[in-house]
């Protein structure tokens, strides 16, 4: 049975940040896995629990909490691919469109992450960002409990017909789609950024 870190309660005294060698050797490492390659075993309730729980714990400017999750499992996300693969036909959107509804089916478990930003005390962009800490989050806690992650929107996120099929209200977004399973081989290591030319260093 995996164990799982106490929760803080509030007013408690946090540790202090310490060095740790094997978080920085899963950050170096850390890559999201084709969604359509995901596969059981998938996390167990009590460990998407836990997903949530962590993911939560995220940079959330006047503590507004605005986002929302939605736990799907396969039977789910196989009615949706079904509504949204008549939705595509309907619209004439082409086979490509019904193609990538392959990745919102292939995993165990998918947590749709809807940011609820709206206009307050803090400028909704900030809102929103926090979304996406949170969606970067919880890839992170699920690598930690040893499952791979895929973070995706793709067409049906964006759509109003199938945002109203998702549940989503029309004054929320989708921050996106974390699949989470276990893949039968390794990613391999894609190209990634030249930060030299990306960073300005100041004195």
């Amino acid at each position: 049975m995996t164990q799982f870190p106490k929760a803080a309660d509030l007013g408690d005294l946090l540790p202090q940040p310490v060095r740790s060698q094997e978080l920085l050797n899963r950050l170096s490492t850390r890559r999201s896995a084709p969604a359509q390659t995901l596969t059981v075993p998938g996390p167990n309730p009590e460990e998407v629990a836990e997903i949530l729980r962590l993911g939560a714990r995220t940079p959330d400017h006047g503590k507004l909490f605005p986002w929302r999750f939605v736990v799907m499992g396969p039977q789910t996300r196989a009615d949706l691919a079904e509504r949204l693969s008549a939705l595509a036909v309907r619209q004439g959107l082409g086979g490509k469109a019904q193609a990538v509804l392959a990745k919102l089916t292939a995993a165990p478990v998918s947590i749709l992450v809807i940011s609820t930003a709206a206009p307050g005390p803090k400028p909704v962009w900030e809102q929103e960002l926090s979304s996406g800490a949170v969606c970067m989050n919880i890839e992170h806690a699920a690598d930690a409990l040893g499952y791979a992650a895929c973070w995706i929107t793709d067409w049906y996120s964006y759509d109003a017909e199938a945002l109203e099929i998702l549940g989503v209200k029309p004054n929320e977004k989708v921050a996106g789609f974390i699949h989470i399973g276990t893949t039968a081989e390794a990613p391999l290591e894609r190209v990634r950024p030249d930060l030299s030319t990306l960073t300005i260093t100041l004195p």
